[in-house]
């Protein structure tokens, strides 16, 4: 499938309307749900000033789309294996009593020719009202996660999503905006990219592009080449070719002021190892900012263990060894691409992105406050 991009300004998605939400109760409980390619991920929290508190979370590989580049359908195996997950969630949803939640599905759902029948699958056996978005609205949420990760030096921001089965990248342009005022200029994006002229300089959405390739789908391509370092290359330059019309500013960008921020468990998985941590820590993940020589380092360590010694280390997990690979090719041709040797962490998504959205449409949120400090 051909990427998923704006091609004029009309395009560039408007912001969402929804029914006028009822009044939240103070400290009332918010759920997110994101059911991508290959997980199952949820998030319960309240709002905490210009923050959440999270109350609970579940996380599950449920390998929805396995199989669906082969069939075009979600198989019945994968779905039960969903139900399951989803029958979890639900039972957190009842126990903390959450009324205010969204549920969504993104890439695997999209292109199923038997997504709907799914979806109702779901209602019917879990009582869940699970939607299918689009793919401009999962940009948009990943994206305003980020937003207090992003530095007041920065200029141009890069936001990075790579999925399990699609990776979103959003261009944005805040070179206007006061640079006490950046980071909260990307939060206003919660309600569209297309932002409405005014007197305070807004956070303007160069452009987006969705390739409909990620971690689980990318591998699916390749899963035919037996040598290793054979399939990452072949890996890495096929995603490669699908960024040949987004580069905005490809042509001699200049480092200073620029910044990617790189949101998925390949990017945290990477950053982990870097700081050689033997037990995941968020607190040290997220915001962290590797250089392009670290993280081309982490890769050719994961390179050299092959898939053997990748499925026995504890570093990267049971549960990513299979996709480990195929999301350091999606991040090794980033970097290769834009015009910056650093990248930010981000430990947050599109689950954060879906809180945040929803508390800030309730008024329950405080306006987010800027980071201190410069681009390191």
């Amino acid at each position: 499938m051909a990427p998923r991009r704006p091609r004029a300004a009309g395009a560039i998605p408007k912001p969402v309307e929804r029914a006028a939400p009822t009044p939240a109760e103070s400290g009332e409980l918010y759920a997110a749900l994101d059911l991508g390619t290959n997980s199952c991920r949820m998030l319960i929290a309240r709002p905490k000033g210009d923050q959440f508190q999270v109350v609970d979370s579940f996380s599950k590989a449920v390998q929805l789309g396995q199989g669906l580049e082969a069939s075009g359908r979600l198989s019945r195996s994968s779905m039960a294996r969903t139900v399951q997950a989803l029958q979890i969630c639900r039972r957190k949803i009842e126990t903390h009593g959450v009324k205010r939640m969204r549920l969504v599905a993104t890439e695997a759902c999209r292109r199923a020719g038997n997504a709907r029948d799914f979806i109702r699958y779901v209602r019917r056996e879990t009582g869940l009202p699970l939607e299918i978005i689009p793919p401009e609205e999962e940009a948009r949420l990943a994206v305003i996660s980020c937003a207090s990760l992003v530095n007041p030096r920065t200029e141009q921001l890069l936001v990075v999503d790579i999925g399990g089965g699609s990776t979103e990248l959003v261009w944005i342009d805040i070179s206007k905006v006061p640079p006490s005022d950046r980071p909260r200029s990307i939060m206003r994006l919660s309600g569209g990219f297309d932002q409405p002229e005014g007197d305070i300089p807004q956070a303007r959405v160069v452009d987006w592009i969705s390739v409909p390739l990620g971690v689980a789908t990318l591998k699916d391509q390749f899963g035919d080449v037996e040598d290793d370092a054979a399939r990452f290359a072949l890996m890495s330059w096929f995603f490669e070719e699908k960024l040949a019309d987004f580069s905005p500013y490809a042509s001699g960008t200049p480092q200073e002021g620029f910044q990617v921020i790189g949101t998925s468990g390949t990017v945290t998985t990477v950053a982990a190892c870097h700081l050689g941590l033997k037990r995941y820590d968020r607190n040290r993940v997220d915001g962290l900012t590797m250089t392009s020589t670290e993280i081309d380092a982490v890769i050719r360590s994961f390179l050299n263990l092959g898939p053997e010694g990748r499925r026995a280390d504890p570093r990267i997990g049971r549960d990513r060894h299979t996709l480990i690979m195929s999301g350091a090719a999606i991040l090794q041709a980033l970097m290769r691409v834009w015009p910056t040797d650093k990248m930010s962490v981000a430990d947050r998504g599109l689950r954060e992105g879906l809180l945040y959205a929803q508390m800030a449409e309730d008024g329950v949120i405080e306006e987010m406050k800027p980071i201190e400090g410069e681009m390191k």
